[in-house]
């Protein structure tokens, strides 16, 4: 009978954060407070990343003023766990314009009164 050991896997396992947006596994992860300030409970969000800034937008998919200032794309937001914690999918993004995929903190503002989240990328 033959057993099969563990294989040992490269990736360090991930290192507990505090962080309120961070990047993840190709996925934009917002901590609930940050993604209910931003999006409420909307389960689609419009994207643009401007490369010159280095800075992603974000914005609920009910702003259709965001959707005529920029050119956007559409992406879903996905709920993560039981504190209301969501993620965004950036993996379309990374390719596009040959972003660092490594996991980290990001900075990030959420624009008060207009439900526009900016992260530096």
């Amino acid at each position: 009978m033959y057993w099969l050991k563990p294989i040992p896997t490269t990736e360090p396992p991930p290192i507990p954060t505090t962080a309120k947006v961070r990047l993840q596994g190709e996925h934009l992860w917002l901590a609930a407070e940050v993604a209910d300030a931003a999006f409420s409970d909307e389960r689609q969000v419009y994207a643009v990343y401007y490369p010159n800034l280095k800075t992603l937008l974000l914005a609920p998919i009910s702003d259709s003023m965001f959707k005529q200032a920029h050119e956007v794309s559409m992406l879903f937001v996905k709920i993560r766990n039981q504190q209301g914690d969501r993620t965004i999918s950036m993996q379309e993004i990374i390719l596009d314009h040959d972003l660092d995929r490594s996991d980290r903190d990001l900075e990030f503002t959420l624009v008060p009164g207009l439900g526009i989240l900016q992260v530096k990328i």
